[in-house]
């Protein structure tokens, strides 16, 4: 394999800029297909990005001689059967976050990709950011001295009854679908950014409430973890405040100082040690996935390691399963 030729299942608006365009944009990489059951959306996808094919079919695309490798961008639910047509089929995989629904669904994704021997990674790409890079950096340099603790609060206003009448809101807080309500929309990034940052973790626990009684899914989320090299971590999601109360913030508190930022709604890290502060400002991407989908291009050529493993992504889901199920798990 010389070129990877992507075709997209599931071309809705996360593909829109966040990353469908980057394919075009990366070495060695080139968009060709794309799928999606509503035939007037693909073909208008496909006629405004420039890509040769669309399909309404699944199989059609993965069965397109001329695709490679395949990109899944569909609602979470579908993640699993879609992944593993594709391993089955030898094509490798590169899919959206979360990686699933389930602990156990994004195993059974995993041993297919290793019993046919085909790469599957996982579309968290803040770990190929410049920020978070920095910020992982910050750590293994030990800038702040030893790290001795992580506090996350990540507080949405609720989702209005106008919001919730839109499609593209409603299957993001139906745990049919989505796995769960916001929180499993939206931790996993900052999850896996923990998991980036300490590696594994020794115990979990967690609580998780519908307080709003707005949907199906819980709403608030408490969760703790402990890594094997000490690190402690306390987060609280909450999708049910004033909007006066949104807030977006992590803090890393280390023996000799402290690293502060935002996970979404920030460009600046700030650095505390003594009684001085540094920041560092990143630039806007144009397209957030470019970054990982680089890496992913390299992995799959095998000019490099895989970026973000199906056990990662995995991981992920039995950590948030853990925190939402309200027991305490020691992890062996």
């Amino acid at each position: 394999m010389k070129k990877i030729n992507w075709g997209i299942i599931g071309c809705g608006d996360v593909t829109e800029l966040k990353s469908g365009p980057a394919f075009n944009k990366v070495n060695n990489s080139r968009l060709v297909a794309v799928m999606r059951r509503d035939a007037a959306k693909a073909k208008d996808y496909a006629q405004r990005h420039h890509v040769p094919r669309w399909y309404t079919d699944t199989n059609q695309l993965i069965n397109d001689p001329e695709v490679n490798a395949i990109y899944i961008a569909t609602p979470p639910s579908t993640h699993e059967a879609y992944t593993i047509a594709a391993l089955a089929a030898g094509k490798p995989v590169y899919v959206e976050k979360p990686i699933t629904i389930s602990y156990g669904a994004a195993i059974s994704m995993v041993d297919v990709a290793n019993k046919n021997n085909v790469k599957l990674v996982v579309a968290h790409y803040r770990r190929e950011q410049p920020m978070f890079k920095k910020i992982k950096q910050l750590i293994t340099d030990k800038v702040i001295g030893d790290s001795s603790f992580v506090r996350l609060d990540y507080y949405k206003k609720a989702l209005t009854r106008e919001a919730l009448r839109d499609t593209k809101n409603a299957w993001r807080v139906d745990p049919a679908i989505a796995g769960g309500g916001l929180f499993h929309d939206l931790a996993p990034h900052q999850l896996d950014l923990m998991h980036y940052f300490f590696g594994e973790a020794k115990s979990v626990s967690g609580m998780a409430i519908n307080q709003a009684g707005l949907y199906t899914a819980d709403d608030i989320v408490a969760g703790n973890i402990l890594f094997k090299n000490g690190v402690v971590f306390t987060g609280l999601w909450s999708f049910g405040i004033a909007d006066v109360a949104e807030k977006d913030f992590c803090e890393i508190t280390g023996t000799r100082g402290k690293i502060c930022f935002s996970v979404f709604d920030g460009r600046t890290i700030a650095v505390t040690t003594g009684d001085t502060t540094e920041q560092f400002t990143f630039a806007v991407l144009q397209h957030v996935q470019q970054p990982m989908i680089e890496k992913v291009v390299a992995y799959f050529l095998d000019e490099s390691e895989n970026p973000c493993s199906g056990t990662d992504g995995a991981l992920v889901m039995k950590w948030m399963g853990e925190m939402t199920g309200n027991k305490a798990v020691t992890i062996v």
